[in-house]
This record gives C-alpha cells, structure tokens and sequence, in this order.
C-alpha cells in the first residue's frame, strides 16, 4: 500500500471515528472532524502532510502524491 493510500485510509477512519464519538460522546468531537478535512484541504494545495512525512520516514512505499 501506498502512502497516499495510507493517508486516505487514516483521513477516512479519523473522520469516521470522530463522528461516531461526536455522535455517542460529546459534539465537540466534531471540532477533530474539522481539523482532519482542513490538513487535506491544505494539502492539496501545498503538498504538505505531516502523516505522509511520518509514514516516509518510517520506510513506506511512495505514491504519486506526497514525494
């Protein structure tokens, strides 16, 4: 896998576990939801992602993406 997979994988479990616990929890929770969808707004436009850093360092495969 990828990590512009990986990265889309975690956004996606992140996003969904902050609902659920917005939901279940407490709606500040909601405020995580909007922290994740702003970091891939922001890099889409700058090419920067601190997990895909993460994951390259860590050795994972390059994608297209995050270089």
């Amino acid at each position: 896998m990828s990590i512009d997979r990986m990265v889309f994988a975690f956004a996606g479990v992140f996003i969904t576990l902050s609902l659920a616990l917005a939901h279940y929890v407490h709606p500040y929770w909601l405020f995580f939801t909007l922290f994740v969808g702003l970091n891939m707004f922001q890099a889409a436009f700058t090419g920067f992602c601190p997990l895909a850093r993460i994951l390259k360092h860590v050795g994972a495969k390059p994608g297209n993406a995050f270089n």
